[in-house]
């Protein structure tokens, strides 16, 4: 039997990570926990990261968007693929993704990334 959450239950999600989510990594791998994200594969960070209020979903759901990423220092050389979003009072992973383009970077250099979405779809 399928289900779908209502929009209070998903803004419950989504209102979270503005509180949780505090440093944003581009890294050279897919990252699956907070030690890939942060240390194994990270390139570079930005402690500046912020999401929005929840809203509704590009296709369906509900949605946050993140401000752009203006502060970014890489800390190592090799090609960002993917991005790791974590909690760090936790030491958790909250989420990961593919990064829109991959980009060499060169270890004490900077590097920005436009604002995203982080979206739930309904489940239908």
């Amino acid at each position: 039997m399928a289900a779908t959450f209502s929009d209070y239950l998903l803004d419950l999600l989504l209102s979270e990570l503005d509180g949780q989510a505090n440093r944003f990594d581009i890294c050279s791998q897919n990252p699956t926990n907070y030690a890939e994200a942060t240390s194994t594969y990270t390139l570079g960070n930005s402690t500046s990261i912020q999401a929005g209020a929840p809203t509704d979903g590009d296709v369906s759901g509900r949605k946050v968007v993140f401000t752009a990423i203006t502060d970014g220092t890489t800390t190592g050389s090799g090609t960002a693929t993917h991005y790791g979003v974590s909690d760090t009072g936790a030491g958790r992973l909250l989420f990961s993704g593919t990064l829109t383009t991959q980009q060499p970077v060169i270890a004490g250099n900077a590097f920005t990334n436009p604002s995203f979405d982080f979206e739930i779809p309904d489940i239908a």
